[in-house]
């Protein structure tokens, strides 16, 4: 099971940092790219620092889904992994300044869908990320309504997120082009282990 937790993480972070990646080359390159020398080390400095920064947002919730899966796994009582876990999300909205009651429940949703999901995993065998999918869903179209409920779920986030945050334009976008990235992101994790 802890060789299972490894993969999974390293799976997920790598899952984050390609994200990323394809939502800072989907933004313009501002004028000054092109005419002051030097500016791809700001570049640089930049793409790491929101790397690091989706990163830790994207995986805060992943972490504590693995870990739930691991305890229920381990036969920890449901109701009081359900309440940690819980007391974890509120405290995290709390210190990003996002909490809704809405969001919340949100929150929590994803969260259920990727404890189910990291338990499958965990409990599945083999030697890689893509086989221990292969070998936790009996078929495509299970890891395809896994992905979709997850969407789903993702979407009532990004709404929730919208709503609290305001009219605020640039997040729409970023947020936009972060699902267009995961959603091609999984696609291509759905075909390389289907």
């Amino acid at each position: 099971m802890q060789e299972n937790y490894k993969m999974m993480v390293s799976a997920e972070e790598q899952f984050a940092r390609e994200v990323t990646l394809g939502v800072i080359v989907q933004q313009p390159l501002s004028v000054w790219h092109v005419l002051i020398p030097g500016v791809f080390i700001f570049d640089f400095l930049r793409r790491n620092t929101a790397i690091s920064r989706y990163t830790k947002h994207f995986m805060f919730p992943r972490r504590l889904a693995i870990d739930a899966a691991q305890n229920l796994l381990k036969g920890y009582d449901t109701a009081s992994v359900n309440s940690r876990t819980a007391a974890e999300i509120k405290n995290w909205l709390n210190a990003l300044g996002l909490y809704s009651p809405q969001l919340d429940r949100a929150q929590k949703k994803a969260l259920d869908l990727l404890t189910a999901h990291y338990g499958k995993l965990l409990a599945a065998q083999g030697a890689s990320y893509y086989e221990l999918i292969e070998h936790a869903y009996a078929s495509r179209e299970a890891y395809e309504n896994h992905l979709r409920e997850l969407s789903a779920a993702e979407d009532d986030i990004d709404r929730e997120i919208i709503t609290k945050a305001g009219d605020n334009q640039k997040l729409k976008d970023k947020l936009q082009l972060e699902k267009q990235q995961v959603a091609m992101r999984r696609q291509k994790i759905l075909e390389a282990v289907f």
